[in-house]
């Protein structure tokens, strides 16, 4: 394994030749939570891991539409996080 790098939580969160910060978490009082977790794998590329909780309503017709929603603005994150030189908005906070 590679030495530790200067963000990663050490101990039994780095194995199998991958590094991993503390996560991040934003919790929201009944809407739901995010995990966002900084990760060095075995080969040196480094990826954010992001662990989405989302309430859905009781009906299943409301419920259905939330997932609808929720699937299109995440490829929207994804798009706009992947942009070389891009932020996701004005507001992102730098590590």
């Amino acid at each position: 394994m590679t030495p530790h790098t200067g963000w990663c939580a050490g101990g039994h969160r780095c194995a199998l030749g991958e590094h991993r910060a503390d996560p991040i978490v934003i919790a929201v009082p009944r809407l739901g939570r995010i995990a966002l977790t900084r990760v060095r794998a075995a080969d040196g590329r480094e990826h954010a891991e992001v662990r989405l909780t989302v309430a859905l309503a009781p009906t299943e017709p409301a419920a259905r539409r939330q997932l609808l929603e929720l699937t299109d603005q995440l490829t929207r994150v994804l798009h706009h996080a992947t942009r070389h030189g891009g932020s996701i908005h004005s507001g992102t906070v730098a590590a």
